[in-house]
């Protein structure tokens, strides 16, 4: 029993540094101000992840039905369209944001590194063309695409629970497990990730746009692979 318990939490792991995961969380790790901030959105992601897991998990073992392959197809190419999107916003954002960074200081607290964009028109000057402000409370973006994941991958998580686990209650536990070893290693992930974007304050600028322009145009592309590879069966059975 351990062991099958410590192998769900093991895959679990593995199974955040799927490509497709990666690089939906990577998309949104850009949108952060602060290594916490990036943190949080892979953890954010883990959470929703692991919430559609355990619930579409949950039941269909407990109704002893299976998930019809062409609904599962369905959800996979609507993880596609998510990754397209992600992935052009990213480009977007890159195209009409001058993005850079620097020292910068708030009143009675500590100097930090922070990121922002001027537009052609602003003044970089002027202290409105600093104003900022640090993201606060819960991803809830994260989250949402960590939801669509975890639904599109809820058909093939059953499957294997189903050829180890010998009882609904462990395969449920198993689940719960592998959604937490996701959620640690997205954050693991995060972490990683927030590293090249406040790596130097002399090379973040020119190293924040190669990165942002990998990122989106390396999503975009997975997102239209994820959708040839599984329009076929979604559309006709």
């Amino acid at each position: 029993m351990l062991t099958l318990l410590g192998l769900g939490f093991a895959l679990g792991i593995r199974h955040a540094l799927e490509a497709d995961h990666m690089a939906a969380v990577a998309s949104l790790a850009l949108r952060s101000r602060s290594v916490s901030h990036t943190i949080r959105q892979g953890l954010a992601w883990g959470v929703g992840h692991t919430m559609t897991l355990l619930i579409f998990s949950s039941v269909v073992l407990i109704l002893g039905t299976v998930i019809p392959e062409q609904f599962a197809e369905g959800l996979e190419c609507a993880v596609g369209v998510m990754l397209i999107g992600l992935g052009f916003d990213v480009l977007r954002r890159m195209w009409k944001q001058r993005i850079h960074f620097h020292i910068h200081q708030h009143p009675d607290e500590p100097p930090h590194f922070h990121a922002h964009a001027h537009h052609t028109k602003d003044n970089h000057a002027t202290p409105m063309a600093h104003a900022h402000t640090h993201p606060r409370g819960f991803p809830y973006r994260a989250l949402l695409v960590g939801l669509m994941h975890g639904m599109a991958g809820s058909a093939a998580l059953i499957v294997l629970t189903l050829q180890t686990a010998i009882s609904p209650s462990e395969a449920i536990i198993y689940i719960l497990l592998f959604g937490l070893g996701s959620t640690l290693g997205m954050g693991l992930f995060s972490l990683v990730m927030a590293i090249p974007l406040w790596y130097s304050p002399r090379s973040l600028t020119w190293l924040h746009q190669g990165i942002q322009m990998s990122v989106g145009i390396f999503t975009t592309l997975l997102g239209l692979f994820v959708i040839y590879q599984h329009s076929s069966s979604w559309l006709y059975g």
